[in-house]
Parts: structure tokens; C-alpha cells; sequence
């Protein structure tokens, strides 16, 4: 693989490092307005191609965050199939979103201004 490609493909490497560190505070704000269940917030991801991911990814992180408390479940039923186990967001998750909400601009500043050369020039 040409290194000049790796930002432009959704499966390079790049974009799978940075998906890795946000999917949590996406999936939060995702969960912020209402609940939804998991094979719709892999849907809804995937809207974003480079937030594209798996159910293999969104599962064992959905657990991580309802052990971590940032997230409560509820099974409801599904009008096809089994019950489907809805995510809301918990109050310590509305926190954890504010508080990378607050952070995020000042570190998507702060790579901009690395990724930008002295002449103003993206590199």
C-alpha cells in the first residue's frame, strides 16, 4: 500500500487507529437523544464511511460501556423476531459525552496545527 493512500481508505490503518479512539463517543452521542439497539447503531455508523464497523466491534464495546455504567440496557420486543436489547445513555455517560465534547475541539485543533506547515499549507 502507496502511505499517501492510507487516509483515503476507510480499512487503512489510519482510519481504523482513529476510529478506535472516538467509536466510544460516538456510540454515546448516538445514544444521546434516544435508545437504540445495536444493529442500528452499527447502521447508523456506517452512514459515515470512515465509522464504518462490525457487530463483532459494537458488541463487546456496548458491554464495556453498561459494565462501565455510561450505558444501561432494556430488552423490548421486536416486531420481527426475538427481543432486541435497546442502550440508553446513563447520566455517567451524558457526563463522559460533555466532557470529550469540551475536549475534542482543542485536540482537533491541535493535530490541525501539527498537520499544517508553517506557510499554512496543509502537509
Amino acid at each position: 500500500m502507496v502511505p499517501g493512500n492510507a487516509m483515503n481508505e476507510a480499512g487503512g490503518r489510519v482510519p481504523s487507529q482513529l476510529r478506535k479512539g472516538l467509536l466510544e463517543y460516538c456510540v454515546l452521542a448516538l445514544l444521546r437523544d434516544e435508545p437504540k439497539y445495536g444493529v442500528e447503531l452499527v447502521a447508523e455508523l456506517s452512514a459515515v464511511s470512515v465509522m464504518t464497523t462490525s457487530q463483532g466491534t459494537i458488541y463487546p464495546l456496548l458491554s464495556r460501556l453498561r459494565r462501565e455504567g455510561l450505558v444501561d440496557t432494556e430488552l423490548r420486543d421486536s416486531p420481527s423476531g426475538p427481543p432486541r436489547r435497546y442502550y440508553t445513555l446513563t447520566a455517567v455517560g451524558l457526563a463522559s459525552l460533555t466532557e470529550f465534547a469540551r475536549a475534542w475541539p482543542l485536540f482537533r485543533d491541535a493535530v490541525d496545527h501539527f498537520l499544517t506547515d508553517p506557510q499554512g499549507d496543509p502537509a
